[in-house]
C-alpha cells in the first residue's frame, strides 16, 4: 500500500484523506473565502420573493441556482430573472436541459439504473442541451449547471472557439457525484469552473479535495432529503476553513421535490425559496458567533456570473 500512496503523492495529490485538516490557504478572486448560495429559485416570482426575504433578513446571497432548467422557461421569464440578479449582483445559475430524467429511457427510474443519473443521453440530446446553453447566453445569463462530463467538455470548447461567451460559469451539479479529489480534479481541467461535491463529503474528504483543486467548492450545508438530507449547521466553520474558495449552499429538508416546477407549483416553490434563505439565515448567524473572521464576498465579486445586458449589448 505504501508504494501506492508513493506513486498518488508524485502525481501531485495526497496519500489519503486529509484527516489533518489543513487550513486552506486558497481565496476567490476578491480574497474572500466564501460565498452564499440559494438553490432551487424556481422561477421569477420565487426569486422576487427570496430577494426580499435577504433584505428582511440583512444577509447577502452571491449565486441563485435553479433547478427546473433552461429548456422550461420562456425568454422573458429569463430575461426577467437575469434583471433581477443583474440588479442585485448576483450569479444566476440555470440547470442546462434536457437531461437523462427528461428522456424516454426508463433506466434512470430503475434501481440500479439510477447511477445514470441526470447524465445526457445519446448525441442529439447533447445537441440539444448545447442549444439550451447558446438561447440562455443569448438572453444574458452568464451561469449554466451540468450534469454530464461529456457536456462539460463541448461547453468548454464551445468557449474556447467563441461560440459562448469566455465569462459563462459552467457549475458542475451535485448529481453528477464525483466523491474523491483525482475524479473532480478531472472534472476541473475538462471545464467546470465551480464544483458542487456529495452532501456527505468529511471535512476530511473536502480538505483532500481543496488540496487538489484551485476551483470554487459549492456545498449543500441544509441538503434535500433526496440527497442526503443531512443539516451541517455547526460544520459551516470549519468547511470554510478547510475548502476556501467555498459556496455554501442552503437546501431544505422535509420538502417536496417539485422538479421541474411551474406556475402550477409556483406558490408551494416561494413558500420552499422563502424558508431557504430563513435556514441561510441560522447558519450565517451561527457562523457569526463561531467565526466572525471568515472573509465574505461582496456582492458582484470578480468571478460570478453575473447576468449580461442583452439590450445594452444589442445596442
Amino acid at each position: 500500500m505504501e508504494k501506492t500512496r508513493e506513486f498518488i503523492e508524485k502525481l501531485g495529490f495526497l496519500r489519503g484523506d486529509a484527516n489533518d485538516l489543513p487550513t486552506s490557504e486558497k481565496r476567490f478572486p476578491d480574497g474572500a473565502q466564501y460565498r452564499v448560495e440559494i438553490p432551487s429559485v424556481e422561477g421569477p416570482n420565487a426569486l422576487k420573493a427570496m430577494v426580499e426575504k435577504t433584505k428582511e433578513y440583512g444577509i447577502e446571497v452571491h449565486r441563485v441556482s435553479q433547478g427546473s432548467g433552461i429548456m422550461l422557461q420562456t425568454d422573458e421569464e429569463m430575461q426577467e430573472m437575469a434583471a433581477t440578479c443583474r440588479e442585485e449582483k448576483m450569479e444566476l445559475s440555470l440547470f442546462v436541459g434536457p437531461r437523462g430524467t427528461f428522456d424516454i429511457t426508463p433506466m434512470q427510474r430503475a434501481s440500479a439504473g439510477q447511477v445514470s443519473g441526470l447524465r445526457s443521453q445519446g448525441m442529439d440530446q447533447l445537441v440539444y442541451a448545447l442549444e439550451d446553453v447558446k438561447r440562455a447566453c443569448e438572453l444574458g445569463i452568464r451561469g449554466i449547471l451540468v450534469a454530464d462530463e461529456g457536456l462539460l467538455w463541448l461547453v468548454n470548447e464551445a468557449k474556447k472557439a467563441g461560440e459562448l461567451p469566455q465569462d459563462l460559469v459552467v457549475k458542475v451539479s451535485v448529481q453528477v457525484a464525483h466523491a474523491n479529489p483525482v475524479s473532480i480534479k478531472l472534472m476541473e481541467t475538462i471545464g467546470a469552473d465551480t464544483y458542487n461535491v456529495p452532501t456527505d463529503m468529511t471535512l476530511a474528504r473536502l480538505a483532500a479535495v481543496r488540496q487538489a483543486i484551485d476551483i470554487p467548492i459549492d456545498i449543500y450545508i441544509e441538503a434535500p432529503d433526496d440527497i442526503g438530507g443531512f443539516i451541517r449547521h455547526y460544520d459551516i466553520p470549519e468547511i470554510i476553513r478547510v475548502a476556501a474558495p467555498v459556496y455554501i449552499k442552503f437546501g431544505l429538508r422535509n420538502a417536496p421535490n417539485i422538479y421541474p416546477s411551474g406556475t402550477h407549483l409556483e406558490d408551494t416553490a416561494i413558500k420552499l425559496t422563502k424558508e431557504r434563505v430563513r435556514r441561510a439565515k441560522i447558519g450565517l448567524d451561527l457562523l457569526q458567533r463561531y467565526a466572525p473572521d471568515a472573509k465574505v464576498s461582496q456582492k458582484g465579486a470578480e468571478g460570478l456570473g453575473l447576468p449580461a445586458d442583452t439590450a445594452l449589448q444589442q445596442r
